[in-house]
C-alpha cells in the first residue's frame, strides 16, 4: 500500500502525548499541522513563552531524533503508535542562565533536566559539588528545613546523587542524609526559584553541562573522535575523553559549515588556518549535528545583537516579576518570622497558662490539703486540750504519788538506815558474842577443871573423913570417961556424913540444872536461827527494792558474819543461854548496853540449908562484858570464877 492511500484512510486528527520533565499532555492534532503547530500548543499548555531553547524528541531505531518544525509532523519519520509520544527537552542551551533565562517555568524545566541528566551520570560533576546540588535541590522541594517537620529518614540518597558517588564511599543513608541536611540547613530563607537558580548557575560551570556528542572520524568506516555542539562553538574530544577538548571552533571564528551526505567541513574565518573535515556514520546524523549546529549559532548571534521589542518586554516583565517575587518572598519570610514568633508567643504564653494553670492546681490542691489540716490541726487542738486536762489529772495524780513515793523513800531510807544500824549492832554483838564465846570457852574450861579439882577435894576430905572415923572409937572405948565428950564425938561422924550428902545432892542439883540450861540454850538457839532467817529475808526485800543502793556486798559480808556466829553460838557453854533471851529482843530494838541477870530459883532454898546459883551480867562497856559467876554452898564457902 502506498503512503498516499494510508494518508486518505487517516482519521482527520490524531493523538499526541508530550512528555516533560513532571507532567505528562495529549493532544488531538489536526492531519494537517506541522511540528511548529504542535510545538506551539505545548508551549501554550504549558506557559512558556522562551520557545527557542526547546523542542520535541523522539525515538526512532534507538536513535533519539528532534522533531522538524517546517514539516507536517505525519510526514516525519515518527513512530506508529497511538498516541505518538514526544519528550518536550530544552535543545539548546544557554550561556549564562541567570542573564537568559526569563521566565520561572524555563527555569524549572531547565533544572528538571539538568538534574536528571547529573543522576543519569550523562553531566560529570564531583562528589563535593552533587552534595551541594542536592542540598539545593531539597531546598527547592521542601523549601526551609524544620527539624520538627524534617524527621530522619525523610531525604531518599538514590534521587539526590548519582550512582556513581554513591558507590564510590561506603557511606549509609544515614550518613549521606545528614551530610546532605547540613548543608540544606544554611539555605534558610531562600525562595525555590532561587534554589534552582543556584542549582543551575553551580552546573553551568561543568565541563559536560549543555554538550551534545556525537561520534566521528577523520577516515571513513572508522571512529577516532567525539565531536561536541554547545552554546559556545564546536569542540573535538578523543574517544576516552569528554571534559578537555582537543580542538575547539568557537561560533564567531567559524566562517562556514558544509556537508555532503557523510562529510562534513568546517571552514574558520581564517583563511590560513586548516580546514576541519569529518565523517559521520549515518547521513541523517550529519543532518542532526547541522540543525544543532544552525540552532546554536542563530543563538549565538542573537545574543550579540539588540533584543527584539518582544524580548525587552519579556525581560522587563521578567525583572517586574522577579522584584514582585522577590517582594512577595520577603513579605512571606516576615508574614512567617513574625507567624513563628506569634507561634512562640503562643507557645510561651501556652506554657505560661499551663504553668499558672498548674500553680492554681496547685494552690487549690494546697488550700484543700490546708484545709483539711486545719480541720485535722482543730481536732488535734481538741484531742490535745483533752489531752492536756488528762495530763494535767495525770500529772496531779503523778504528784501525789511523787509525795507518797518521797515518803515511802523516806520512809524507806529510814527504814533502811534502821537496818543498817541494826546490822552494824548484830554485827558488833556478833563479834563480841564470838569473842566472848570464846573467852566464855576458856572459863568454861577452867569450871570443869575448878569442879573436878573440888570433887576430887571432896572425895579426899571424904576419905580422910572416913579414916578419921575408923580411928577415933577405939580410942573413945578405951579410955571410957567424959560420956559428954564421947557423945559429941559419935555425934560428929553423923553430921559430917549428911554434909557430904547434902553436897552430892547439890552436885547433882547442878548438873541437872546444867543440863537444863544447855536444852534451854538449845532451843533458844533454834529461835535464834529462825529469827536470823528471817530477817534474812528482810534484807533480801530490802536488796530488791534498793537494788542500785550499794549495801549489797555489805549486808552479804554481815549475812556471812551472822551465819558464822550463829555457827559458833551453837557450841556456846551453857552459861551463855541468859543472852540469847536479851539478844533477841534487843534486835527489835535500838541497841542499848545494860545489865542482863538470870536467877535459877527453880529449886526450894533455906538460907542455912539450901545451896543457891546466881549468874549476874554487867555490861561494862561497849568493848566487852564481864560476867561474874558465883558459886555458893555456905556462907562461908563462895568461890567466885
Amino acid at each position: 500500500m502506498s503512503i498516499t492511500g494510508l494518508k486518505r484512510k487517516q482519521p482527520k486528527t490524531f493523538k499526541v502525548k508530550v512528555i516533560t520533565m513532571e507532567i505528562e499532555m495529549e493532544f488531538s492534532c489536526e492531519m494537517k499541522w506541522k511540528g511548529k503547530d504542535l510545538f506551539d500548543q505545548a508551549c501554550r499548555a504549558l506557559g512558556l513563552r522562551e520557545s527557542w531553547f526547546f523542542g520535541l524528541q523522539y525515538s526512532i531505531k534507538g536513535m533519539n531524533t528532534w522533531l522538524k518544525m517546517d514539516k507536517k509532523v505525519l510526514d516525519q519519520e515518527i513512530p506508529k503508535e497511538d498516541p505518538i509520544r514526544f519528550c518536550f527537552l530544552a535543545k539548546f542551551y544557554p550561556e549564562k542562565v541567570e542573564e537568559e533565562l526569563l521566565q520561572e517555568i524555563t527555569q524549572h524545566l531547565f533544572f528538571l533536566q539538568v538534574k536528571k541528566q547529573i543522576l543519569d551520570e550523562e553531566i560529570y560533576c564531583s562528589p563535593e559539588a552533587t552534595i551541594l546540588l542536592a542540598s539545593y535541590a531539597v531546598q527547592a522541594k521542601y523549601g526551609d528545613y524544620d527539624p520538627n517537620l524534617h524527621k530522619p529518614g525523610f531525604l531518599v540518597p538514590e534521587e539526590l546523587l548519582p550512582k556513581r558517588v554513591l558507590r564510590q564511599y561506603q557511606m549509609t543513608p544515614d550518613m549521606w542524609e545528614e551530610r546532605i541536611t547540613a548543608w540544606y540547613a544554611g539555605h534558610r530563607g531562600i525562595a525555590r526559584y532561587e534554589a534552582e537558580m543556584n542549582y543551575l548557575k553551580i552546573a553551568q560551570d561543568l565541563e559536560m553541562y549543555g554538550v551534545n556528542y556525537f561520534p566521528i572520524a577523520q577516515k571513513k568506516n572508522c571512529t577516532d573522535f567525539l565531536l561536541g555542539v554547545d552554546a559556545k562553538g564546536i569542540h573535538v574530544y578523543s574517544i576516552n575523553n569528554r571534559f578537555s577538548p582537543n580542538k575547539s571552533f568557537e561560533w564567531s571564528s567559524i566562517r562556514n559549515i558544509s556537508y555532503s551526505e557523510k562529510e562534513l567541513t568546517i571552514k574558520p574565518i581564517d583563511k590560513k588556518a586548516e580546514v576541519f573535515k569529518f565523517f559521520s556514520s549515518q547521513p541523517k546524523v550529519n543532518k542532526q549535528i547541522m540543525q544543532l549546529f544552525i540552532g546554536n549559532h542563530d543563538l549565538f548571534m542573537r545574543r550579540r545583537r539588540v533584543d527584539p521589542i518582544e524580548i525587552q518586554q519579556m525581560k522587563a516583565q521578567a525583572r517586574e516579576e522577579k522584584a514582585r517575587k522577590k517582594m512577595e518572598h520577603q513579605r512571606l519570610a516576615r508574614e512567617k518570622q513574625l507567624r513563628e514568633e506569634a507561634e512562640r508567643a503562643k507557645e510561651e504564653l501556652e506554657r505560661r497558662l499551663f504553668e499558672v494553670e498548674d500553680k492554681a492546681r496547685q494552690a487549690n490542691e494546697a488550700l484543700r490539703r490546708s484545709e483539711a489540716a486545719a480541720e485535722l490541726l482543730a481536732e488535734k487542738a481538741q484531742i490535745a486540750e483533752e489531752e492536756a486536762k488528762l495530763l494535767a489529772q495525770n500529772a496531779a495524780e503523778a504528784e501525789q504519788e511523787r509525795h507518797r513515793l518521797e515518803m515511802a523513800a523516806l520512809k524507806t531510807k529510814e527504814e533502811k538506815l534502821l537496818m543498817e544500824h541494826k546490822m552494824r549492832e548484830a554485827e558488833l554483838i556478833a563479834m563480841k558474842l564470838v569473842k566472848e564465846s570464846d573467852r566464855r570457852a576458856k572459863e568454861a574450861e577452867h569450871l570443869k577443871q575448878d569442879l573436878q579439882e573440888a570433887r576430887n577435894a571432896e572425895e579426899k576430905a571424904r576419905q580422910k573423913l572416913q579414916d578419921v572415923g575408923k580411928l577415933n572409937p577405939p580410942s573413945n572405948a578405951a579410955k571410957g570417961t567424959q560420956p559428954s565428950s564421947a557423945d559429941a564425938r559419935d555425934a560428929c561422924p553423923d553430921k559430917v556424913s549428911i554434909k557430904l550428902d547434902l553436897r552430892d545432892i547439890d552436885l547433882k542439883r547442878l548438873s541437872l540444872e546444867i543440863e537444863r540450861e544447855r536444852l534451854d540454850y538449845l532451843d533458844k538457839s533454834r529461835k535464834f536461827e529462825d529469827r536470823l532467817k528471817e530477817l534474812k529475808s528482810e534484807i533480801h526485800a530490802l536488796k530488791v527494792e534498793e537494788r542500785h543502793a550499794g549495801f549489797l556486798s555489805h549486808w552479804s559480808e554481815v549475812l556471812g558474819s551472822l551465819g558464822r556466829s550463829s555457827g559458833k553460838m551453837c557450841k556456846t557453854p551453857l552459861w551463855m543461854n541468859p543472852f540469847e533471851v536479851d539478844l533477841l529482843d534487843s534486835l527489835q530494838q535500838p541497841f542499848v548496853p545494860c545489865p542482863l541477870q538470870v536467877t535459877n530459883s527453880s529449886l526450894p532454898r533455906t538460907p542455912a540449908e539450901k545451896p543457891s546459883f546466881e549468874i549476874d551480867a554487867l555490861a561494862a562497856s561497849n568493848v566487852g562484858i564481864r560476867k561474874h559467876i558465883k558459886v555458893q554452898q555456905h556462907k562461908t564457902d563462895v568461890i567466885y570464877i
